[in-house]
Parts: C-alpha cells; sequence; structure tokens
C-alpha cells in the first residue's frame, strides 16, 4: 500500500486563477512602481481597534490557522503568508474564501469527532479578515507583530538532535504521472533511541506531495534485499518485493504531507529508533510541468530522558474490494481488535483519488441496539471520526481527548469512495476500480497512534483479524 495523489497541480492552477482575478480586481493594492517593496496602506484610524491591521489582527490568525502550508520554507501552498509584504495583495482573496468556509479546507474540520488541530476561524476571526480586506489591508505598526518564533532553518521543532538526509537531490524530469522514489537511510544507531519530535524537510516542497519515514528493525523482513544509500522507484520495488508482504511490521516514525503537522509529543511520551534500525523514505513527487531536484530530510529531537509511555502506530487496510463504474458512493470496511489495553492518540486516513468519507467507529459487540432488515441484530457503532476527504490534502487527526481501548476492542474503519462522473478528481468514471499503488487505482488503509508502556513490544499491539478472536467462554 503506497501513498499516492493525482493532478497536484489542480489547486494551484485554481489559487493562480483566483489570484488573478483579484488582482485585476484591486488595482490600488498592487499599484506600487515596479521594483519597490510594498508599503502599508495610509490609515489615520488604525490606532483604533475598530480597524483591524496586518501586524496587531491578521497575523496571529494566519500565524495560528494558515502557516501550516502557507510558509516560504516547508509550506505546501503556492503562497506564503508570512509578511505583510507576501500578504496584503491578497487580502480580498483571504476574506472571500474564509467567508465562504472553502479555507481552511472543510475536509480537517471533522463533521463528526472532536479533534485537537481543528484550524477553523470563529465568526469574529472571519469578520476581522473582512473588515481588513475592506479597509485596503492596512500594515499597522510592526512593533504589534506577535512574539512567535519563526525559524530561519525550517526547523518548527527546534534545532534537531540529529538529521538525517537521503543520499543526494533526486532529479526528477518533466513528468505527466506521479513519480515514487524509495530510499533506506541506515541510522548506525548504537543503541535504541527515544525520540521526542520529530520533522520532515524537502528543498523542493512544491515538488514532494507526500513521504512517509518507516523505522524498519533488523528482524523486518521488509525491503531485506533493496540497496540502501540510493534512491529506487517503483518498477525496482516492484522486483525486488514482488514476494514481500511485510511492510505491516514497520513502525512510523512520522508523514509529511499537506495539512500534517510535525511530530512534537509531550514529555513521558516518544516514538523509538531501535538499534541498527533503518529509516524507509518514501516519497511520492506530483506530476508536473518542469523539471527539479529535491533532497529529502528528517531532523530528530531525542528525549533527554527515557519516557514511561511508547507511541506505536497500527494499521487497518482492506485490499479485496472492487468499486463499480459511475458509482457515486461505494463503500469499504475494514475491522480489527486489539489485543490488549492502549490509548488511542490520532487517526490518518489514506485513500486516492475517489476517496470521498473516511469514518473511524468501535463496534460494541456485547451489546445489541437495533435489528437489520434481515432480521440479524445490529451492534451499537460508536463513531469516533468522521471526515470529508480530498487527496491534494492529508492531515492527521489528533483527538482532543485521547480514548483508552481495552484488550478486545474492535475498531472499524469505514471509507467511501465517488466512482461517477460528479467526482472532478476521478480519472475515468467508467472503470471498475481495484486497489493498487497508481492514482488511477484505489487503496483503503487507516493508521492509528496508540500510546502504550515504554517497554512493549510493537507486534503484541498490531490489530488482529476478527476471524482470529476466540470466543467467549
Amino acid at each position: 500500500m503506497r501513498l499516492s495523489v493525482g493532478h497536484s497541480n489542480a489547486i494551484i492552477w485554481f489559487c493562480f486563477f483566483i489570484l488573478v482575478s483579484v488582482l485585476l480586481a484591486t488595482p490600488n493594492l498592487s499599484s506600487k512602481p515596479s521594483g519597490q517593496s510594498p508599503t502599508p496602506e495610509s490609515c489615520n484610524d488604525c490606532v483604533h481597534r475598530s480597524v483591524p491591521t496586518f501586524y496587531r489582527d491578521i497575523l496571529p490568525i494566519l500565524q495560528h490557522h494558515c502557516q501550516l502550508c502557507h510558509s516560504r520554507r516547508s509550506g505546501i501552498a503556492p503562497m506564503a503568508f508570512e509578511t505583510y509584504a507576501e500578504t496584503f495583495r491578497y487580502a480580498k482573496l483571504i476574506h472571500t474564501v474564509t467567508a465562504d468556509r472553502s479555507m481552511p479546507p472543510s475536509f480537517a474540520i471533522p463533521e463528526v469527532g472532536h479533534v485537537a488541530n481543528d484550524p477553523s476561524l470563529t465568526s469574529e476571526q472571519v469578520g476581522i479578515l473582512q473588515a481588513w480586506a475592506d479597509a485596503k489591508a492596512p500594515a499597522g505598526n510592526p512593533e504589534d507583530t506577535p512574539l512567535l518564533a519563526q525559524p530561519s532553518s525550517g526547523w518548527t521543532i527546534g534545532q534537531p538532535s540529529l538529521v538525517l538526509q537521503t543520499s543526494d537531490a533526486t532529479q526528477f524530469p518533466v513528468q505527466r504521472e506521479i513519480k515514487y522514489v524509495y530510499e533506506i537511510v541506515p541510522t548506525h544507531f548504537t543503541k535504541g533511541r527515544w525520540v521526542q519530535a520529530a520533522q520532515v524537510l524537502p528543498t523542493s516542497p512544491a515538488n514532494l506531495r507526500h513521504a512517509v519515514i518507516y523505522i524498519v528493525s533488523g528482524v523486518s523482513k521488509w525491503l531485506h534485499n533493496a540497496p540502501a544509500g540510493k534512491p529506487f522507484d517503483a518498477s525496482t520495488m516492484a522486483r525486488i518485493a514482488a514476494d514481500d508482504e511485510n511492510w505491516n511490521d514497520a513502525d512510523i516514525l512520522i508523514v509529511y504531507a499537506p495539512g500534517s503537522r510535525p511530530g512534537k509529543w509531550p514529555a513521558g511520551m516518544a516514538k523509538f529508533i531501535p538499534q541498527n534500525a533503518d529509516l524507509i523514505f518514501q516519497m511520492e513527487y506530483a506530476a508536473d510541468s518542469t523539471a527539479g531536484a529535491n533532497q529529502t530530510s528528517v531532523g530528530l529531537i531525542f528525549s533527554e530522558r527515557n519516557p514511561t509511555q511508547r507511541i506505536i502506530t497500527l494499521r487497518l487496510a482492506n485490499s479485496e474490494f472492487v468499486i463499480p463504474p459511475d458509482t457515486a458512493e461505494y463503500r469499504v470496511d475494514a475491522e480489527g481488535f486489539i489485543p490488549n489495553d492502549a490509548t488511542l492518540l490520532s487517526c490518518f486516513p489514506l485513500m486516492h483519488l475517489r476517496g470521498k468519507r473516511f469514518e473511524y467507529n468501535i463496534v460494541n459487540k456485547n451489546q445489541i441496539s437495533a435489528v437489520t432488515s434481515q432480521g440479524a441484530p445490529q451492534p451499537p457503532i460508536e463513531t469516533l471520526l468522521r471526515v470529508h476527504y480530498d487527496s491534494r490534502w492529508r492531515p492527521s487527526y489528533p483527538f482532543s481527548e485521547p480514548r483508552l481501548l481495552t484488550a478486545g476492542t474492535e475498531l472499524q474503519a469505514v471509507a467511501w469512495y465517488d466512482n461517477s462522473q460528479s467526482n472532478p478528481h476521478n480519472p475515468d468514471p467508467n472503470a471498475s476500480v481495484r486497489p493498487g499503488e497508481m492514482p488511477s487505482d484505489e487503496v483503503m488503509a487507516s493508521f492509528f497512534d496508540v500510546l502504550v508502556p515504554a517497554n512493549s513490544n510493537r507486534s503484541s499491539y498490531a490489530l488482529r483479524p476478527i476471524t482470529t478472536r476466540q470466543p467467549a467462554d
């Protein structure tokens, strides 16, 4: 199961079209002579709180709700909103997309469930953005800038204890399809290390659409025949891993994706990288009209002391489905139970271009709440999270309140797909769609970060198929 997106330039062209329209409609914001830096609009009344200014009122909103994507160094968006010069000409566009709630993206805001990284704006914040645009985007006083650290290096987690990176900048030609590149990067750790924070940093964020950093110990058989220290593509991987279905025994260190944040974990909990483990960089490059190069790094901040709890990543997946042609609502399920007590921290759903919605449930098999139309008993479902899906952004969803999962708890992941003509990202609504790596295929995978005792073995917590559950006494 590999990460993939399609038509990644769609959002860039959309933003470009809107930008041109806005600039044409607002000459007063872009009428500076060529070669001169933008200067703040005149605003004699900006000292009054009734007139919002960039430094005092707008920048705090951007920092907390927008700059995850709209930043120069590591943001995935086509424009940065970090300085007045970068932002003021977009004032009307920012107001328009926040007023209609298309930004921040609706799929980052759960339909069901409460998450810690909900980026939604309050009505008051939307009103401030509107008032700023209506006042011709005044800059205000730079001394009002919020005291929020802006690292020049791009490492938002702080200065890493160690940086591991791919061997060389990967050259990618002009391409029309998604390109996958893999590289095994040895850690050479002489002892296991606890990681308090991790961040993926590409040199070309506009071209690197996704990256997953896997932790593979010496006992893992996944890609054990692959060369280390040199990149290889999907065709090479298909040859060396044709009989290899062991990738599930690899833990995940961090995911880089549009809308996802770097990993920073509270004191007392951390990710673990075993002695002599390898990191497998799985990188996905966007189809683009230009050639380029990228070198991907992962920065690690080690824990100052051994934690009491370990964070591991589990998964549920379904690789046996066929989505019929011209079907707007197709459901695929995956279920499993957790064999030991663990605390659920976050969820990360994965689909391709036809992904529509994703849901995480707990199935209470000991209770009966309804009867199906066929007369079969229906156990009650507790929905933990339901989100709209868009393959151009893939945020992780950390729960506001972690959830204890007792041994035997049955988890259910439900994915809905839109294989109809009404899906603008659908490459072929007349095709029957099966699981696969390419954007024209589909994938149904769900990942869970759970908290377990620090001395635990990950294999003791891997989700088990329901068919392996022992019958109750």
